[in-house]
């Protein structure tokens, strides 16, 4: 199989797919726009990468995969920039360490946006030739597309950690969208508390058997995705919405990150290192209230009823141990997806401009599956591992998946800064059981 999609031989009509191309483009450029380009340099973690570098590696993505394949007499935009903003591509040469990605200051971000107009001027002169381009160009566009949607959610995410780590705690948005605010942000207590209580969660059945597992179809799939398999699932629920900031207190609350009765040893011993006593960007302030938590509009009181994030599958493990619960599977999450028709539409994605989870409505029907899709990634207890079937593609774009299948969790389901174009039921996110940084969240089977 490939990490390529199945696609028409060419890219059907030039106009649709230019108008496609700009849009998923300008929304890169869009999320970068309230930063000062000072922000744009900054990795304190090696899990995060600069501003700059993700519109600069995305650029090379065209570039090497398109138009230097494509494009008859193409010339590069920089011989350096193969080296600069090459990711993990073994296959195409060396690259910048990732750890280093912040020491890049040059080239200054005026020329990384120079660099993305040269190539989104030989993008559109490509795309022209839709008539005469071969079979394979179709396949590695729609790639090019959705692998920089992946960076939009890494833009997302990085731009949060980054902005967290200022001593200011600056906001990254306002009450105006995409005006900057550059003053000290304390606490933002304007922004509404949509619902602060919810109503306990219910569980759901699922009924078991034998299920397909896997895309099928002729659209978009990285090919993590296939090959389609059945497997056996047993009868089990599900609860019917995300776990709450509230229910997460209660653990909290309970001594959960001081008893190493509900964690496993590995995930004991590093939040024992890490000082870890509540999720990432909670920070406790009994003058303000009580816990905070910093998000793109700075540090706002903890909603109650909103989704709980930013936890690491250790923590969530621990907190589905202490109610005497489980995670679920992939296989069981993709199943249950399924089963309840869950669909996008109307979830909370990036194209909300929330960027945060939200609260269910206090009349969210106890007997539906909210938030499958959206909100939060969801840990699954569930290795990431090829399924049956699964061969990895010839080329550099082999390396897009398969030689990660060790060593990770997989998490299913999107979040409030996956674009809503990009997700699916089969959609397989995955990290290492430790990482905290992404919109990761629970949701408790039994």
């Amino acid at each position: 199989m490939s990490v390529l999609p199945s696609a028409p031989a060419a890219v059907a009509a030039a106009a649709p797919a230019v108008a496609r191309y700009r849009a998923v483009r300008q929304q890169t450029e869009a999320l970068c726009r309230p930063l000062l380009p000072e922000d744009t340099v900054v990795q304190p973690i090696i899990d995060v990468s600069p501003p700059k570098w993700h519109l600069a590696h995305t650029t090379w993505f065209f570039e090497t995969m398109l138009l230097r394949e494509f494009l008859p007499g193409y010339q590069v935009f920089h011989p350096d920039y193969a080296y600069l903003f090459n990711s993990y591509y073994n296959s195409l040469g060396s690259r910048v360490n990732r750890a280093d990605r912040g020491t890049l200051s040059r080239p200054p971000l005026a020329d990384v946006y120079a660099y993305r107009a040269y190539v989104d001027e030989q993008m559109e002169q490509l795309l022209a030739l839709h008539d005469t381009l071969p079979a394979a160009f179709g396949s590695v566009f729609e790639l090019g597309l959705q692998h920089e949607q992946q960076h939009q959610e890494l833009l997302v995410t990085d731009i949060k950690y980054i902005l967290s780590s200022s001593p200011l705690a600056p906001s990254f948005i306002t009450e105006e969208a995409g005006i900057r605010n550059e003053e000290l942000c304390t606490v933002n207590s304007s922004l509404p508390i949509i619902n602060s209580s919810l109503s306990e969660a219910s569980w759901l059945p699922v009924p078991g058997g034998v299920h397909r597992i896997g895309y099928e179809g002729a659209g978009f799939c990285f090919d993590n995705e296939q090959a389609p398999h059945d497997t056996y699932v047993a009868d089990f629920e599900l609860q019917n919405r995300l776990v709450t900031n509230a229910e997460y207190l209660e653990f909290m609350e309970a001594g959960g990150y001081q008893n190493f009765r509900y964690w496993l040893a590995e995930g004991w011993d590093l939040a024992q290192q890490q000082g870890w006593e509540a999720p990432l960007y909670w920070v406790h302030r009994p003058e303000a209230g009580g816990w905070l938590r910093f998000t793109h509009h700075g540090l706002v009181p903890v909603e109650p009823a909103a989704p709980v994030t930013h936890l690491s599958f250790y923590e969530a493990d621990a907190y589905a141990n202490w109610r005497g619960c489980r995670l679920p599977t992939e296989q069981e999450w993709e199943v249950a997806a399924r089963h309840f028709g869950a669909t996008p539409d109307g979830g909370n994605f990036l194209e909300s401009n929330r960027l945060d989870p939200q609260a269910l409505p206090p009349d969210a029907a106890p007997d539906q599956c909210h938030q499958l899709l959206g909100d939060c990634w969801e840990w699954t207890y569930s290795a990431y591992h090829p399924y049956p079937g699964y061969h990895r593609a010839a080329g550099p774009l082999g390396e897009y998946n398969g030689k990660f299948m060790v060593n990770q969790l997989v998490l299913r389901g999107g979040s409030c800064a996956t674009p809503a174009s990009h997700i699916r039921l089969t959609y397989r996110n995955f990290f290492h059981a430790d990482k905290r940084w992404q919109f990761t969240g629970i949701r408790l089977a039994r």
